[in-house]
Order: C-alpha cells, then sequence, then structure tokens
C-alpha cells in the first residue's frame, strides 16, 4: 500500500475518533483526527470557525489539510470530520491519502449516541431527529463513493470493529502486493 494510512469516514458519532485511536493503538500507528488538527491550527472551535468564517471556509481548510497529509504522512489512522468525504476534491484527496474505512450506523444509532452532544454546528436547535435523518440520507451515497469499504458499527463491540478494518487492512495490502 503506498501510504499505508487508514482513513475512517462516516457521519457525526458513528465511532470514528473512538474506534480511531483504539486501532492506531492496535497497530502501533500514530492517530490523526482531522477536526482536531484544524482547531490548533485555526486556535478555535469548529463551532467558532463555522459561525464566524463560514461552512465554505472550513471545507476549504479541510481540502489543504488533505493535501499536506498526502505529503507527509504515513502509517497513520486518520479519522475525519464527517462532511469532509462530500466535496469531490476530497473524496480524491481521501483515496491518495490511503485505505478509505466507512463506519457506517442507523440513524436511530446515531442519535442514541450524540443524545447528550451539543458541540455539533450542524446539529444545533430542536428536532435533531430530523436533522440527523435529513443529513445522512444526503450523505450516505457520497459517503459510499468516497469508501473502499464500509464497516458497520451498529451492536458490535470496539474489538470486532477494529478486527474487522485490520483483517480488510491486510487483505488490500496483499491485493496491492500482487
Amino acid at each position: 500500500m503506498s501510504k499505508e494510512n487508514i482513513i475512517l469516514i462516516g457521519f457525526m458519532g458513528s465511532g470514528k475518533s473512538t474506534i480511531g485511536k483504539k486501532l492506531a493503538r492496535a497497530l502501533e500507528y500514530r492517530f490523526l483526527d482531522t477536526d482536531e488538527l484544524i482547531e490548533e491550527r485555526a486556535g478555535k472551535t469548529i463551532t467558532q470557525i463555522f459561525a464566524e468564517d463560514g461552512e465554505a471556509a472550513f471545507r476549504r481548510t479541510e481540502t489543504e489539510l488533505l493535501e499536506e497529509l498526502i505529503q507527509n504522512e504515513t502509517h497513520c489512522i486518520i479519522a475525519t470530520g464527517g462532511g469532509m468525504p462530500l466535496r469531490p476534491e476530497n473524496a480524491a484527496c481521501l483515496k491518495k491519502l490511503g485505505m478509505v474505512v466507512l463506519l457506517n450506523a442507523t440513524p436511530e444509532t446515531i442519535l442514541e449516541r450524540l443524545k447528550e452532544d451539543t458541540q455539533r454546528p450542524l446539529l444545533q436547535g430542536d428536532n435533531k431527529a430530523e436533522k440527523v435523518n435529513a443529513l445522512y440520507n444526503e450523505r450516505f451515497p457520497k459517503y459510499t463513493a468516497a469508501a473502499d469499504y464500509v464497516v458497520n458499527t451498529d451492536d458490535k463491540t470496539f474489538y470486532s470493529i477494529i478486527n474487522e478494518i485490520e483483517t480488510l487492512y491486510k487483505e488490500e495490502g496483499k491485493r496491492r502486493e500482487k
């Protein structure tokens, strides 16, 4: 595999950061969270970036970060923000960066996981269920188009999800060696 990175994409609450950290420990890879990297660089939260600069500026920043990661990172587990793979240029960058795995959870599971979350800009206000369903239905086709593999996370243990990703990663490495 050229870059030997695993990129985790998916809807907010699908487990990208939690699974990513555990997977990085299992493989002895570095863990990177693109939202955290953007916040560090901007000196403000994603919520503040959305409010002060707008979503379009945030999405441009994501693309710039991906281009930089392609040049500089290998042997990493990279958790992306939920909207990162939606832009075609980002989806292309993700594939150059490594093996892209969509962590998929149903809208019901996502709502349960995010019921106490007040930090996500796209879920502010009332009627979270309606927002999650609409966003999920809009994003899912773009997620699957950007992904090399889909791993469902509903009703699975961290161990089984990590094991499934490790197996896919090993198989992918063997395919690319041929």
